[in-house]
This record gives structure tokens, sequence and C-alpha cells, in this order.
């Protein structure tokens, strides 16, 4: 690639609630690849079929630029949240680029070990490499030949896949749910104005 473009990060989720976990790998990667920064794009209306989040884009949105406020090399994208119908990673790397000239920025798009290896699943995946290289936070544990076996399909694009250890931060939204679901504490699992949030507005909760 070339030394003189800017590196840009991103990293989208459906951050449903973000959590500490998130904001870890972010940063591990920022460090790590000399990114300019990280920007956060919460997802709109999944694609694949999968049925959309009962809390609202909005919700997660602010959540999100909550959890992101105290970092200024942090921000949050509503890119998806807008786009009113299904969304997919091609479609919104092609609109990035849009905002973000490819002849002037390199995009690194940052994920977990997990979504990295549903790669194949995704809507077309080669164009998605195309459009950018890949930051996979890896466990420490997880044996990487048979992740690059799995994407055997997309060897062509090995080189823009890059591998990295992250620390290993036993966090998830949907533990985080459950947390709230059952009456139990979430503290210091989520920033705690995210934690203020889903308190204030009685997100999860069965009587919210």
């Amino acid at each position: 690639m070339n030394g003189s473009k800017i590196k840009l990060g991103f990293l989208g989720g459906s951050f449903n609630p973000i959590h500490y976990g998130h904001l870890a790998l972010a940063e591990s990667a920022r460090v790590e690849f000399d990114l300019l920064r990280v920007i956060f794009i919460p997802t709109g209306n999944p694609g694949y079929g999968k049925e959309p989040s009962p809390i609202s884009g909005e919700h997660r949105y602010i959540m999100t630029t909550l959890a992101t406020s105290s970092n200024p090399y942090f921000s949050v994208s509503r890119i998806e949240i807008e786009r009113g119908k299904s969304t997919y990673t091609i479609d919104t790397l092609k609109r990035l680029s849009n905002l973000y000239n490819p002849c002037d920025y390199d995009y690194y798009y940052i994920v977990g070990l997990d979504s990295a290896l549903e790669l194949l699943s995704w809507k077309e995946p080669k164009e998605v490499l195309s459009h950018t290289s890949f930051i996979v936070g890896t466990r420490p544990d997880y044996p990487l030949e048979d992740f690059f076996e799995r994407l055997s399909p997309l060897k062509e694009y090995f080189h823009k896949i890059h591998l990295f250890k992250i620390p290993l931060l036993g966090i998830s939204s949907n533990y985080i749910r459950e947390c709230i679901g059952k009456g139990k504490s979430i503290k210091y699992l989520a920033p705690e104005l995210v934690e203020d949030y889903i308190i204030k507005n009685k997100l999860y909760s069965k009587g919210g």
C-alpha cells in the first residue's frame, strides 16, 4: 500500500450495547497499526434476513457516541443508521468512498476473530477485500492455520488480512443484556455513561 496515504480504521457492529471489549479492540488496533482515527459505525437494519434490534438505531448511536466521547481518536458515523434499509459492509464501504477518497486514504476494517471467520458468508467478500484491508483481533489460543484454511477461497487477498492479538475481555453485548434482564449489575462491563443511559431509558429491562 502507498505509505503516504492516511490510515483510517472502521469498526462496525450493532453495539447493542457497546462495551469495553469493543473499545479495547478499537484502541489496540489504532495503536498497533498507526491509524489516524477509528470510526465506529452502528448498524442500521442488518442484512442476511436478521431481525432488526428492538433497541432503535438512535439509542445505539447515542450509546456509542457516549462511550467514545473521551477518546479524541474515535468518532461515530450515522451512515448505516440513516440508510433506512438492509445494510451490508460492501455498500457501506462504497458510500464511505464518497466521504474519504481512496486516493487519499487506506481503509482498515476492524473485526474480531469470530466475525472474520464468517467473511465468506458476507455479501461479495472479494469485493469487500478489494476496498479495504482487515485488522483481525485474535485469541491467543486460536490456531491461525485453521483461520487461513477456513478462508482459503480468499487466498488471493490474504495480504490484506492482518492478525494481531488483543487483551482477552470476556464481555459480550448478549451477556450485558442478560444481566440487565435479570436485574444484575453491569458496572465495569460498559462505560459509566452508557450504563447511566441504559438505566435512564430502561433499555433491555423487562419493563423497558
